[in-house]
C-alpha cells in the first residue's frame, strides 16, 4: 500500500493549527483540485480526494487527537491500528461520505459565492434583479453641445403593470404555489459521480424556479407585470461633450424585478455642424476674410466666438493663411475644468471686376512697390535665378 502522506502537511499547516486555520486551508486546497476545474485530470481528482481526506481526520476533535498520537494508524483501519478507525465514505474519501447528504451547491457557493456555471442556478429566482439598459439618440446643434443643455428626451421603457400592480396575476386572482416543489422553487435529487451518490439541488421546471404558477394570467401584461410604456426623462447633457459620445444616465432603463433596480438610458449625442464654427477637440476654428488692404495696413476685425463677438487687430503685412490665437475661448473640457482656445485663420480675398479707374491705381500703386516690399517673391526668385543658372551649367556634371 502506498504510503500517505502527513495530513498537515496535505493543508499546507502546521501541527498546532487552530480549527479556523484547518477550514480556511482545506477550502483554498479544495478549490485549487476541485474535479469540475480539472475534467480531465486523474492527478488532480486524486489530490481532490486526499484534501478532503485530511479535512475529514483534522476537523474531527476525536479523530485529530488519535491522529496526532497514532498517526494514520490511528484513524484507518487499514493502518491496523483499530482505534475507532477512519470509516470514511467511499473508501476513505472523507468529508463527502453519501450517508451526510452534503449539497453539491452548497459546497460551490462556499468555494465559488454561487457561481459555477450551471450550479448559478442556485441563486435564488425571487430575489432583486436589476432591469435592462436602453438606448437612444438625441441631436443637438453645436451652442448647445459647447454650452450644455437641459433635454426633454422620450424613450420606451418597462413599466410596472398598472392592471395587476406587477403581480401578473388577473385582478381579483391570486398565484399558486407549485405542487412540484412546494413553493421553494427548488427540486433535490441525487446524483452518482467519480466520488459517490451526492445530493444536489436544480430550479424547479414546472415554476421556473419561482415556487409560484399564474393560472389565470393578466390579459394586459400576459402574466409578466410588466409594460411597455412612453416616458419623458429629463437628462442634463453637459457641456463640452462631442458628436458621436454616450451619455449614460443612470436609473432611467428598464424596470427590475422583485424590487430590483432599474437599468440605465444611455444616450448617443450628434451633433450638427455649423456654418461659422468647427470642432478640432476643445479648440474652435473659424476663417475670417480680409481685403487686400486689411492685411497690408492692419485693421480692426470682429471675431465670432462661442461667447459672443470681439474685437482682434490684425496687424499690418498680416500673410494669406495667418492662424491666430485667443486663449481660453474654445470649449469648456468635459467634467475637469478649463477650456480649449479659439484659433482664427484669416483668408486673403482677392478683388474681381475691377473698373479702368480701379485697375489703373493698382497700376500706379504697384509701380512704386520694390523688392523690399516683397520678401517672399523676391526670394523666390533670386532661388529661381540659381536654379536656371545651375541648370544652364548642367548642376556641375
Amino acid at each position: 500500500m502506498a504510503e500517505k502522506r502527513d495530513y498537515y502537511e496535505v493543508l499546507g499547516i502546521q501541527k498546532g493549527a487552530s480549527d479556523e486555520e484547518i477550514k480556511k486551508a482545506y477550502r483554498q486546497m479544495a478549490k485549487k483540485y476541485h474535479p469540475d476545474l480539472h475534467p480531465d485530470d486523474p492527478e488532480a481528482a486524486e489530490k481532490f480526494k486526499e484534501v478532503n481526506e485530511a479535512n475529514d481526520v483534522l476537523s474531527d476533535p476525536q479523530k485529530r487527537q488519535r491522529y496526532d498520537q497514532f498517526g494514520h494508524a490511528g484513524v484507518d483501519p487499514s493502518y491496523g491500528a483499530g482505534a475507532g478507525g477512519y470509516g470514511g465514505g467511499f473508501g476513505g474519501f472523507g468529508g463527502f461520505s453519501s450517508g451526510d447528504g452534503i449539497d453539491l451547491g452548497d459546497i460551490f457557493d462556499s468555494f465559488f459565492g454561487g457561481g459555477m456555471g450551471s450550479r448559478s442556478s442556485s441563486s435564488n429566482p425571487n430575489g432583486p434583479k436589476r432591469g435592462s439598459d436602453i438606448s437612444t439618440s438625441y441631436t443637438l446643434n453645436f451652442m448647445q453641445a459647447c454650452k450644455g443643455y437641459s433635454a426633454s428626451i422620450d424613450v420606451s421603457r418597462s413599466e410596472v403593470c398598472d392592471t395587476c400592480n406587477g403581480s401578473g396575476a388577473k385582478p381579483g386572482t391570486t398565484a399558486k404555489t407549485c405542487t412540484e416543489c412546494n413553493g421553494t422553487g427548488t427540486i433535490r435529487f441525487n446524483q452518482r459521480t467519480l466520488f459517490g451518490t451526492m445530493a444536489s439541488t436544480r430550479p424547479c421546471t414546472k415554476c421556473s424556479g419561482k415556487g409560484k404558477i399564474i393560472t389565470d394570467p393578466c390579459q394586459t401584461c400576459r402574466g409578466t407585470g410588466r409594460v411597455q410604456k412612453r416616458q419623458t426623462i429629463n437628462v442634463n447633457i453637459p457641456a463640452g461633450i462631442d458628436d458621436g459620445q454616450i451619455l449614460r444616465v443612470a436609473g432611467q432603463g428598464n424596470m427590475g424585478q422583485n424590487g430590483g433596480q432599474r437599468g440605465d438610458l444611455n444616450v448617443r449625442i450628434s451633433v450638427k455642424k455649423d456654418p461659422l464654427f468647427e470642432r478640432k477637440g476643445f479648440d474652435v476654428w473659424t476663417e475670417i476674410p480680409i481685403t487686400y488692404s486689411q492685411a497690408v495696413l492692419g485693421d480692426e476685425i470682429t471675431v465670432p466666438t462661442i461667447d459672443g463677438n470681439v474685437t482682434y487687430t490684425v496687424p499690418p503685412g498680416t500673410q494669406p493663411d495667418t492662424v491666430f490665437r485667443l486663449r481660453g475661448k474654445g470649449i469648456q473640457k468635459l467634467q475637469r475644468e478649463g477650456r480649449g482656445d479659439q484659433l482664427v485663420k484669416v483668408t486673403l480675398e482677392v478683388p474681381k471686376n475691377l473698373n479702368k479707374k480701379q485697375k489703373d491705381a493698382l497700376v500706379a500703386f504697384s509701380e512704386q512697390l520694390t523688392e523690399k516690399n516683397y520678401e517672399k517673391q523676391t526670394g523666390f526668385v533670386n532661388r529661381l535665378k540659381k536654379f536656371t543658372e545651375d541648370l544652364k551649367k548642367g548642376f556641375g556634371m
